[in-house]
């Protein structure tokens, strides 16, 4: 009679971990258990612990209490060092790049290859580094500075990085979140790959479409506590959200068809142009019309120009921008910022951390910092008391968790931070909302109430021109989506058939890829037929000589 053979231990296990930060119990005995080839993914509301346990596992964080095991046996992991040592790499949320290094250089930072002279052999790293880059689908040079590199760039480099390590157990902490659904179908192919080499994935994602795609399993953390274990095959979202935040969610998109503007021409640009001599995304004859009331979405793949549109009707480039421009009526150029602030427009940058919070200081501060001459008084000082007024009234509106105005806005979750700046661009009193990325990186609670948010300033007659790379996002908020490739649009598609085309995420991909104009009868839109938009390459860009005040 032979004896059975016993099951081989999980690859990993953390057993009862717990962790506490002065005054904040952040972790209460929490297990996760990843077998080889699997991928678990870990769900939960921003500020549920997430980071704070994965960190534990990337030697971030050495006073913890519970038990870590590789294998079957106990490891001690306090530093990095250690996580490397017994085979953990991690993708942070929050990039960990050099700026002024190349992408080469960071994806082998501390371990560059070398001649037989003890020199770094840059043939060789340029080599390492292309490969790894274009296993993911991008064609950046590796000697491109980091710092020259769009944020989805730099997301698919410090996934390289993580590539290159060989590791045994994989951390991804919201490895999407700046990337464009093909690049995501990409990275997905990776993982796959990886996986079938028995390597051990923890994914991280607050978009629980990316989870029954990719996981096989997924693990809840609800207020530092483990919520809940289960297979992905045998649960629903339901279920998962009911999980994180202890209660049923309502609806995600709010937004009816009926919903559709018929109000009064907010913004309107002819032929915005934008030569971009650095080899970054241009803007070639973009026509767009955005009314009271309507929220018009951009999409298009990583590089096709949709931050660059709002930057540039933002006022970001200047004299650079060509074109006709039109504001509630009245002639508009984009000269800066600050003149677009005062004209009525107001911008949610795509990255909050680098473009629109200032982390080293107060909530205060942050929320205010747009609309201060608002709170002047007659001796052109800030009135302190109606400054804190009025951000206390946009915190409490947008329900921002915070212990007091007063706190650093770096010690908030990403949701929170994300309310922030919301509430700066509130405070201007916009008629034009410019919206990059406004949900990128945070939970499915949070995502909800900025779509709410969203829904009620359309409501209120404020126009919005949303970027997102969800495309379920856009079709379920949007009144009209249009598609950018390689900084043209290529297409225009109506959430209510009724009004045009109907958005669908094959007719969006298929005016994404599209070099040229997708049309009615162009046999590739087959899967979703796209509405003509005349914007013949080479066209003459049109001019606007006008002033305005």
């Amino acid at each position: 009679m032979t004896s059975e053979v016993p099951p081989a231990p999980p690859l990993l296990a953390m057993r009862a971990i717990a962790k506490s930060f002065p005054g904040v119990r952040a972790l209460k005995g929490v297990d996760l258990t990843v077998h080889s080839g699997e991928v678990v993914a870990l769900l939960g509301e921003n500020g549920a612990g997430k980071s704070t346990l994965m960190n534990i596992l990337a030697g971030l964080h050495s006073d913890y209490e519970g038990v870590i095991e590789r294998d079957g046996e106990r490891v001690d992991i306090h530093r990095p060092k250690d996580a490397a040592r017994h085979g953990i790499g991690m993708i942070h949320q929050e990039l960990n790049l050099v700026p002024g290094l190349s992408a080469a250089e960071n994806i082998l930072l501390g371990r560059e290859p070398r001649t037989s002279r003890g020199t770094v052999d840059r043939k060789a790293m340029d080599r390492r580094a292309a490969a790894l880059l274009a296993g993911l689908g991008l064609d950046t040079p590796p000697r491109r500075l980091v710092k020259d590199c769009r944020i989805a760039e730099q997301q698919l480099i410090e996934v390289a990085k993580a590539l290159s390590l060989n590791v045994r157990v994989l951390v991804m902490d919201e490895p999407t979140s700046a990337l464009a659904d093909a690049e995501v179908q990409r990275l997905f192919t990776v993982i796959r790959e990886l996986t079938a080499q028995g390597v051990g994935i923890v994914y991280i994602s607050h978009r629980i479409e990316e989870l029954e795609a990719v996981a096989d399993s997924v693990t809840v953390l609800r207020d530092g506590s483990h919520a809940g274990h289960r297979t992905m095959a045998d649960t629903t979202r339901a279920e998962l959200i009911r999980l994180m935040v202890g209660r049923p969610l309502g609806e995600l998109f709010p937004r009816r068809p009926e919903q559709h503007s018929d109000g009064p021409v907010r913004l309107q640009i002819s032929g915005l142009t934008r030569p971009d001599p650095s080899g970054g995304p241009a803007l070639h004859g973009i026509d767009l019309t955005v009314r009271s009331g309507e929220i018009v979405g951009l999409a298009g793949l990583m590089g096709a120009g949709r931050s660059e549109l709002l930057q540039a009707v933002f006022g970001a480039y200047g004299p650079r921008v060509r074109g006709r421009f039109t504001l509630d009526g009245k002639p508009y150029h984009p000269r800066t910022p600050g003149h677009a602030i005062r004209r009525g427009l107001a911008l949610v940058a795509e990255d909050r951390k680098e473009q629109s919070l200032v982390l080293g200081n107060t909530v205060r501060f942050n929320g205010s910092l747009a609309a201060l001459t608002r709170y002047r008084t007659a001796w052109r000082t800030v009135s302190r008391r109606r400054e804190r007024a009025a951000v206390a009234a946009q915190m409490t509106h947008l329900k921002v968790k915070t212990p007091s105005l007063e706190s650093t806005v770096s010690d908030l979750s990403g949701g929170n931070q994300q309310k922030v700046v919301l509430a700066r661009c509130l405070l201007t009193e916009p008629s034009v909302l410019l919206m990059d990325e406004p949900t990128r990186g945070i939970d499915v609670g949070a995502k909800a109430e900025i779509h709410a948010l969203m829904d009620r300033l359309a409501a209120q007659g404020t126009a919005i021109v949303a970027v997102s790379s969800e495309l379920p996002e856009l079709i379920g908020m949007c009144d009209r989506i249009l598609v950018l490739c390689e900084g043209r649009l290529t297409g225009e598609f109506h959430r209510d058939p009724a009004h045009g085309p109907p958005a669908t995420q094959e007719s969006i991909l298929t005016a994404a890829m599209a070099r040229e104009t997708v049309t009615d009868g162009d046999p590739a839109a087959a899967a979703g037929r796209g509405t003509t938009i005349t914007d013949a390459p080479g066209a003459s860009p049109r001019t606007d000589g006008s002033r305005d005040d």
